[in-house]
């Protein structure tokens, strides 16, 4: 049994314990409102930085793009310019299908065994749904981070306001509901229980393929129940955040509500958890020898920069060396 995702389940519920402790009862409020943001910042700056200069330094051995489409080669043999791109035009544009669509994780699918008339054989399934459910949990995201500018900017710019008109177009109730934050928590429940249910990805799955879902659904979950049950001066909570993106950071003299902190303390998390773990494909997508490089190997020769310099010996000099003796043993030579 992998009960990896009780371990990450009890870690996060311990964090959001500690925070929630930390505010309600010890009245830590600077270090978990003002000190843990920070430190997350700087981490997050830190961290995604090195990795993806890291990655930059990283020489390409090989020329390595995953294709699923013919090559160009003779005119009469069409050439899928997008699966099997040939320049850089199109490479762009299959990263930019890939960044904006997850092209690559619409073609999923499935292989398994079926008997049929007493023979065992294999068969190949197209599975949608995990591009579907990953394909919505990441723009609910994106719009729920940019829905938050909010309390970070003022003026709030223009785009956020039509954002959120389109976002809460589904009017139910006061406070109206954001579709966004409905659709991230329901996503990373899917995909959770995705990795809990299904055998072979349940086998596969670590502490640290669960702990940042979990964490994610432990800041839907506590967004949600400060938007629509539980009462948080949103006027602080702006005061608050507007403290701390002009370096001016200070604590509301009304307080807030425990529960944001504890939501806070989630985001800090997060963020300061992305550079070391498998979230930054966020970062990693753009430098992926196996999508950012077009297939080209049989018009230009690519260079393995791990070469060690190696002294040749060329044909010409072979010549140079043996053309007396070749011409005795009948062999043509190039030069007399």
């Amino acid at each position: 049994m992998n009960a990896a995702y009780l371990y990450s389940l009890i870690a996060v519920v311990l964090l959001g314990l500690i925070s929630y402790a930390g505010v309600a009862v010890a009245g830590l409020e600077g270090f978990f409102g003002i000190f843990i943001p920070y430190a997350a910042l700087v981490l997050f700056v830190a961290g995604f930085a090195n990795r993806i200069v890291t990655w930059g330094k990283t020489p390409v051995p090989f020329r390595i793009p995953t294709t699923s489409g013919q090559q160009k080669s003779v005119p009469w043999i069409k050439h899928d310019r997008l699966d099997n791109p040939s320049n850089t035009v199109g490479v762009i544009g299959r990263m930019a299908l890939e960044i904006l669509l997850f092209r690559s994780l619409f073609k999923n699918s499935r292989v398994g065994f079926s008997d049929v008339g007493g023979y065992r054989k294999i068969y190949y399934k197209w599975v949608v749904w995990l591009w579907l459910f990953a394909l919505l949990f990441h723009y609910a995201f994106l719009v729920t981070v940019v829905r938050h500018l909010r309390f970070f900017t003022e003026p709030v710019p223009f785009f956020v306001g039509m954002l959120e008109t389109v976002d809460g177009m589904m009017q139910v109730g006061a406070p109206g509901v954001y579709l966004s934050g409905v659709v991230l928590f329901g996503m990373a429940m899917l995909l959770l229980l995705r990795r809990i249910v299904l055998p072979k990805v349940k086998y596969i799955s670590i502490a640290a393929d669960y702990f940042p879902l979990l964490l994610i659904i432990g800041i839907a979950v506590t967004g949600i129940l400060m938007r629509y049950f539980v009462k948080v001066d949103v006027g602080a909570v702006k005061e608050l955040t507007m403290g701390l993106a002009t370096l001016q950071p200070s604590i509301p003299e009304g307080g807030i509500s425990a529960l944001f902190y504890v939501h806070l303390f989630f985001v800090s998390l997060l963020l300061a958890y992305i550079p070391f773990s498998k979230l930054m494909h966020m970062g990693g997508v753009f430098l992926s020898p196996t999508r950012n490089l077009a297939n080209n190997s049989r018009a230009v020769r690519h260079v393995n920069s791990w070469n060690y310099p190696v002294k040749t010996h060329t044909y010409e000099e072979y010549e140079d060396d043996f053309r007396e003796k070749m011409k005795e043993a009948g062999l043509p030579v190039e030069k007399e």
